[in-house]
């Protein structure tokens, strides 16, 4: 069956242990293989160093992914590294017991490059980042039927993927139509998941975990939730019996989908009240600090800020100028839980963000935690790319 396969052939020695290769280290093939092909991979000297997608037209050359070349990566090859994926999940970490919502397959960390999928109760929600993905996409949704039988699809791929990955796709859902969405329970909490609506991914998953260690904090006390998007923090503190909420976000979509959420787990314990605000939280946050209003808990968890390398410092100046106004806003003793989700920023950096904003707003800041995505969300220590949420809660002193 190998004899098949397409050979590509490095350029240079290879001995790294990262699943990409990028396009300076590939000789060009005489015959080019279409975009996400499989291939075998040969050193400059001839011997075989492994298997996975080539795509001439993309950064990212080759995609490895299987060492073993007596191993052939077909429809058994994604049944069995999916069927991990999720063995992971259930059967490791228990997620079952504690939400229907939760990442599947986390591209690189499960040895899946290039393919995230996640599952909001029976929906399953797939996004393709490479085109090797895409065009074997038929044995992806067999392998996820085997592990969630009459699962519901909905797939998809960012148009600059597209366009870096050099394949066209619009949307599709396994009825042809846009899906309903899913009424997800995490931690007794309800949300609705709509990925065809306003919302992308149709809900954050990888913020479980931080979600429930912050709302055990909240209680009969003061909470905003900036850049709340659908609600998640918010909607957590008023079930767990905050005083008040107030989410702010741009994006009037989103907050309706939040109030929505807010909606679904009506009456509160307690009686909290939470409303959200359509508004941009620079001028919002410079008028609350203004007016001397102040927050026991602030939340800030905004979008990603940057793909591109070129990018990174004029998105930690962003950083460091909205986690200075939130600061702003934090009683004294009070707690920020800050958030960035943009994977080229470093934890390293952001803390280093964090320091100065909260010696140009004239706090103290004492670091509680710094976490990140679950663990449903894994990494390999060779592949740092996987590892993208920053997530850092702090107590605040004048």
């Amino acid at each position: 069956m190998t004899d098949a396969i397409p050979t590509v052939r490095l350029r240079n020695a290879w001995r790294g242990s990262h699943p990409w290769i990028f396009q300076k280290l590939v000789e060009k093939p005489a015959q080019r293989p279409k975009p996400g092909s499989i291939v075998d991979v040969v050193g400059v000297d001839g011997t075989w160093i492994g298997r996975g997608f080539y795509n001439g037209h993309s950064r990212i050359a080759l995609r490895m992914l299987e060492a073993d070349p007596d191993v052939a990566v077909d429809a058994a090859w994604f049944a069995h590294r999916i069927g991990e994926a999720v063995r992971l999940r259930r059967d490791i970490l228990r997620l079952d017991a504690v939400s229907d919502a939760w990442r599947v397959v986390h591209s690189e960390g499960d040895g899946l490059s290039g393919l995230v999928v996640d599952r909001y109760g029976d929906l399953l929600v797939v996004e393709f980042f490479s085109a090797g993905m895409f065009r074997h996409r038929e044995w992806i949704y067999e392998a996820l039927l085997a592990q969630f039988p009459g699962a519901r699809f909905y797939s998809f791929a960012d148009e600059h993927v597209q366009k870096q990955e050099s394949f066209d796709y619009r949307p599709v859902s396994s009825s042809g139509a846009a899906p309903e969405p899913a009424i997800i329970t995490e931690h007794g909490i309800r949300f609705r998941a709509d990925p065809a609506g306003a919302h992308k991914t149709g809900f954050f998953a990888d913020q479980r975990e931080n979600r429930e260690w912050l709302s055990h904090q909240v209680q009969g006390r003061r909470v905003l939730d900036l850049c709340c998007n659908t609600g998640g923090f918010g909607v957590y503190a008023a079930a767990r019996g905050a005083q008040e909420v107030v989410g702010i976000d741009i994006d009037q979509d989103v907050l309706d989908i939040a109030r929505g959420n807010a909606k679904l787990n009506m009456p509160f314990e307690g009686g909290a009240r939470i409303r959200f605000v359509q508004a941009d939280i620079f001028p919002w946050l410079r008028d609350a600090a203004s007016a001397g209003d102040a927050y026991d808990v602030v939340v800030l968890d905004p979008a990603k800020m940057t793909r591109d390398r070129e990018q990174v410092i004029p998105a930690l100046k962003k950083y460091l100028d909205m986690n200075k106004l939130a600061l702003g806003v934090v009683k004294p003793g009070g707690l920020l839980a800050t958030f960035s989700c943009t994977g080229l920023v470093s934890e390293e950096q952001f803390l280093d963000m964090l320091r100065r904003a909260a010696f140009y707003a004239g706090r103290t800041i004492q670091v509680l935690k710094v976490s990140g995505a679950g663990p449903d969300h894994p990494f390999l220590a060779n592949v740092p790319e996987s590892r993208y949420l920053k997530a850092v809660f702090c107590r605040v002193l004048d």
